[in-house]
């Protein structure tokens, strides 16, 4: 029976390895520290934290999650080691993304539990406000005996408070390495998919409702659109007027004068949506047909956005629990043939040989039977995906989709853009399109440096520039593609003119602001102008003065393609390229970096901030990409252009026909 504590309270430990299982609603840092009789902690070595997640008895997970499993093996610590804490944090490197203390969110849940996932001791962490760190329990061992304890005591000062309190001399210096490896993962992590439904079906809930073709109009009488910039209205105002106030405690508030009004603001007067297409019934035994829209939706790209997450949810659900079934027979193996060796009658004759033939029969038996029920669940997968792969819009598809054919520049701007597709090693298979929300909300960073190819291939450094600039291109011309006319302006720095061949679909068509900026002059003047249009609109946005923009201004989403960092660029050029990415994407300002980040080594840390606002993509497969809801590490394959296709040139060609016919 598992024993439920309450603060202070401890129950006895029959086991040495166990697992400690956290579940927080959020994503927290999870450490863990080794101290003393005296609870006190002799050095950074006797820590484990994401930046350094292996100590001896000890692993953590290595970024930030909503869920954690934390290994102990207590039979390997030392003699001096009479404690050992688990320890939570809010990441203080969010780009206040998340909430800043333990009281603004769900109160965390820890159990302790046997390798077989048999709960041992829970503890619920109540009474929470201010604190930022908090030490949740502790294993302690008391006369050659372990126990378990609840604490629960939470730190506002963060990690160095704990640290500091534990009598740990680096304690500041600790807590920043942790936010620093902390973010560093945050910056790894795909963005989060919408929540799934409480029942449990295949319909899917968006993370942010779309609005439907028939909902875009504003009532009669209403003001007219007004400009914005990165999602965010001039002067604190939509389309359609003034935005009602959601979450006010007091239903009878009023705002302007009047009561606060709850309904949705573009669907005032709209119709429930209609339901998704039903699935053609099934034969006897044999899952349902997967159906394209099968999620709910105001749109049917709404819906597609949602099945698209569905499909990557389910896919990290089923690997995670075939990984577990696997540890649990690995774990199984060992105590059996442990057991069957700690015998010495066992020893002699062929008992010894017969247990452990046994003990790995039967680890043979719960792999496959957990190879077969992953088997099973990527196969309906696959299904899905060939369904819906096709039916896939433009923003959403590859670049051999039949779709492109009868591109048209589109009339609105879609909820979300593909970057890629995603896999796992356990499912080759199957690819999950990797979709962007829109607008964008931080910049993008092709990396051009070296990496170590999945397939043990060798890409050297000229072709891996080239790759890189290629696949910022592809990037860049579907932002374009995706956009209504005259609503999204790309910019180019090319110091050297190195990228001159993979920039060609771009110079050929002039689709481009102007003609790609080359030396210090050309990174210099294209920097100050774009600073320039930060600051106006950031004036306009803080004053609530559309109007003091300067006549012909234009409101488009800027994006600016840089190639070769730092090539070209001096101190104060860099600073401003800093800027850029901390506050244009708030103003429809956004980055693009293709660069080597071994390259800007010279700047030292100043350049760590740049490196971790960015999400970083690559030129060729790599597993870089981590989420952080089951810790898996994610396949990243970039956008391929089918070879001799002339789909880019076709799709900018249309653009910029567009343009010309909006500019009359």
């Amino acid at each position: 029976m598992t024993a439920e504590l309450v603060r202070g309270q401890n129950h006895p430990l029959s086991q040495s390895r166990l697992e400690v299982r956290i579940s927080a609603g959020t994503p927290v840092a999870a450490a863990a520290a080794l101290s003393d009789e005296n609870g006190r902690i002799h050095g950074t070595e006797w820590v484990a934290h994401p930046g350094a997640p292996v100590q001896p008895g000890l692993e953590v997970s290595r970024q930030a999650a909503a869920d954690h499993r934390l290994a102990v093996d207590l039979d390997a610590m030392t003699d001096a080691v009479h404690r050992v804490s688990v320890l939570l944090a809010l990441p203080a490197a969010n780009g206040g993304a998340g909430p800043a203390r333990f009281g603004a969110v769900a109160a965390p849940f820890v159990a302790v539990t046997g390798l077989d996932g048999t709960e041992v001791a829970s503890y619920t962490i109540t009474g929470l406000e201010a604190e930022t760190a908090v030490v949740a329990l502790e294993l302690y061992r008391r006369q050659g005996a372990w126990k378990v304890r609840a604490v629960g005591q939470g730190y506002a000062g963060g990690l160095a408070e704990l640290f500091a309190d534990q009598g740990l001399p680096e304690a500041a210096q600790l807590a920043a390495g942790i936010d620093e490896a902390v973010a560093r993962g945050l910056a790894r992590s795909v963005q989060a998919p919408p929540p799934r439904p409480a029942d449990g079906d295949r319909s899917r809930q968006a993370a942010a409702p779309a609005v439907g073709p028939d909902q875009g109009a504003a009532p009669q009488g209403a003001p007219g659109p007004v400009p914005s910039f990165g999602g965010q209205p001039v002067g604190g105002q939509a389309e359609g007027g003034p935005q009602p106030a959601y979450g006010t405690a007091d239903p009878h508030a009023t705002t302007g004068g009047g009561p606060v009004n709850y309904s949705h603001p573009r669907r005032q007067t709209s119709a429930p949506p209609p339901p998704p297409p039903a699935a053609l019934p099934a034969q006897p035994g044999q899952p349902a047909r997967p159906v394209a829209g099968d999620a709910t939706g105001w749109s049917m790209e709404e819906r597609l956005y949602n099945q698209v997450w569905g499909m990557f949810e389910d896919l990290a659900r089923t690997t995670a629990a075939y990984r577990s079934a696997v540890d649990f027979a690995e774990s199984r193996m060992d105590k059996e043939l442990e057991q069957a060796l700690s015998d010495p009658r066992s020893r002699i004759g062929g008992q010894g040989d017969a247990a452990r033939e046994a003990a790995r029969t039967r680890y043979a038996q719960l792999v496959d039977q957990a190879r077969a029920s992953l088997d099973r669940d990527v196969a309906q997968l696959v299904a899905e995906a060939e369904v819906v792969e096709p039916a896939l819009p433009p923003a959403f598809a590859r670049w051999d989709n039949p779709c492109w054919h009868a591109y048209r520049v589109p009339m609105e701007i879609p909820m979300a853009l593909r970057l890629g597709d995603l896999r796992l090693p356990e499912a080759e298979s199957i690819r999950i399109p990797m979709l962007l929300r829109l607008p964008l909300e931080r910049g993008l960073w092709i990396d051009s440096g070296p990496t170590d190819a999945l397939d043990g291939s060798f890409t050297d450094s000229h072709d891996m520039r080239r790759l890189a600039m290629e696949t910022a291109v592809a990037h860049a011309a579907r932002l374009l593609a995706v956009y209504p006319a005259g609503e999204f302006t790309v910019h180019v720095i090319d110091p050297a003119g190195s990228g001159a061949q993979a920039l060609a679909p771009l110079t050929r068509t002039g689709v481009l602001a102007a003609p790609p900026a080359q030396g210090a002059a050309g990174v210099t003047e294209v920097l100050a102008r774009l600073t320039q249009r930060v600051d106006l609109v950031q004036m306009a946005l803080r004053g609530g003065a559309p109007d003091a923009l300067p006549p012909g201004f234009d409101t488009s989403q800027q994006l600016l393609i840089v190639n070769d960092f730092p090539h070209g660029f001096d101190d104060r050029a860099v600073n401003q390229l800093r800027y850029l990415v901390d506050e244009g994407p708030s103003v429809g300002v956004h980055l693009m970096m293709v660069a080597d980040r071994e390259e800007s080594a010279g700047y030292g840390p100043l350049l760590d901030p740049l490196w971790r606002s960015l999400l970083r993509l690559t030129a060729v497969p790599d597993d870089h990409l981590a989420d952080p809801w089951v810790g898996h590490a994610w396949t990243y394959e970039p956008p391929v252009v089918p070879p001799g296709s002339q789909v880019l040139s076709h799709v900018l060609t249309q653009v910029v026909q567009a343009r010309r016919t909006w500019n009359r």
